[in-house]
């Protein structure tokens, strides 16, 4: 046993041998030899107090605030409060202007989407078409009746009455539609067609 373990110191000591002497042999950075025999501290501060621990935890703190302080820098990017201040204005008289159109537009579609109210001519005349099939007929009697009064069944010139102003009191009494009635059997009596009757009209100025 004895034997065993001064071997092993001895070899242990002639690794450590050639190392040494192999460590020797390597130059540093500085092309000069290295000296293991150094202190492998010495430089480092090891002979002072080490920094506390907090000062790794405030290094990190500021590259983070250097970093938001960079972001910063995009907002010169963005538009200012105050030029959106003074585009307020502006855009608030531009939505005006819009819904002033739409109204006026939906105004407008409004009145055309209503139909008209019917008078009582239009109903008068209505009346007479269904009498006169003939729209050629029908025209000309249209014609002979709003030149005598108008379409109005009330309407007087002398001792003439009524739609077609004819000279009698019984005439007069007669609703608006008895007096269409009478006044196109009077023509076609008189002169076989609303269209001969226009143009008697025409010449004479009265039927």
């Amino acid at each position: 046993m004895p034997s065993v373990q001064h071997g092993q110191r001895r070899q242990s000591r002639v690794r450590g041998r050639s190392l040494n002497a192999w460590m020797r042999l390597l130059p540093d950075s500085d092309g000069k030899d290295l000296d293991i025999n150094a202190n492998p501290f010495q430089g480092y501060g090891m002979g002072q107090r080490l920094m506390p621990v907090d000062n790794l935890w405030i290094t990190r703190r500021d590259s983070v605030q250097k970093s938001v302080d960079n972001s910063k820098h995009l907002t010169r990017l963005l538009p200012s409060s105050s030029a959106s201040e003074r585009l307020q204005p502006w855009s608030s008289l531009r939505r005006r202007s819009v819904w002033g159109v739409l109204c006026l537009l939906i105004g407008s579609l409004t009145l055309q989407m209503q139909p008209a109210q019917a008078t009582e001519a239009d109903h008068y005349k209505l009346y007479a078409h269904s009498r006169l099939i003939n729209d050629k007929q029908y025209q000309c009697f249209k014609k002979i009746i709003y030149k005598e009064s108008r379409w109005n069944p009330k309407a007087k010139n002398g001792s003439h009455y009524g739609l077609g102003q004819m000279r009698s009191t019984h005439y007069r009494n007669l609703d608006p539609y008895r007096q269409i009635d009478a006044t196109i059997k009077y023509i076609t009596h008189r002169y076989g067609s609303m269209c001969n009757a226009w143009r008697f009209h025409q010449r004479v100025g009265h039927y």
